[in-house]
């Protein structure tokens, strides 16, 4: 069975959400750039033609554009202009910082990463209890940390991988990060 038009979800987006922020469904936004010729544009172009001549606020004209995209077969799910991009994210039950020394100190990351990946990672720069950029292990994608408070005692780490190279190493990848994130949650839970 199809789903209605208000579950449907593109870019993560459903139709009732973006008519309710935008004014308009997916099927008027994909009527309004079809007929604006936004198959011949790239990414900045459909997104400044929703911007300006549309008057959409910049985060959902970016939005609106990927949905389009997608939709009309520009791009693929984790397609970023440089390269794929994943996210995963866990809440872990300890305290923020702790969360944040669990990745930062080689020691900790060695024991939940595995020393293998963990000394072969480069931190790039580091903002306590808060993220980390980090340049992953094969030296090409790179790792952007964020840390989140979720209450006294519990954190939310995210994991965003970016530049992968295609819509295999984004899937590979997000299993990995899923895997691995359980993985330090059980560390540090135990």
């Amino acid at each position: 069975m199809a789903k209605s038009s208000s579950a449907r979800k593109i870019a993560g987006i459903s139709d009732d959400a973006v008519k309710k922020r935008t004014g308009r469904t997916w099927n008027q936004w994909f009527a309004i750039l079809d007929k604006a010729g936004a198959r011949k544009m790239n990414h900045p172009q459909i997104a400044a033609y929703i911007y300006k001549e549309q008057k959409l606020p910049g985060w959902w004209a970016q939005m609106v554009t990927v949905g389009y995209e997608q939709a009309r077969g520009l791009r693929e799910k984790h397609q970023r202009p440089e390269g794929y991009e994943i996210s995963v994210s866990r809440v872990v039950d300890v305290p923020l910082a702790s969360l944040f020394r669990a990745w930062q100190e080689a020691k900790q990351r060695d024991k939940w990463l595995g020393a293998k990946e963990s000394k072969k990672l480069e931190v790039r720069r580091a903002t306590a209890n808060k993220s980390l950029r980090i340049t992953w292990s094969d030296e090409k994608t790179s790792l952007e940390v964020n840390f989140y408070q979720k209450g006294k005692s519990k954190a939310q780490v995210v994991v965003q991988h970016s530049k992968l190279k295609d819509a295999e190493a984004a899937v590979k990848m997000k299993s990995y990060w899923g895997k691995t994130l359980d993985g330090l949650k059980a560390y540090l839970e135990e």
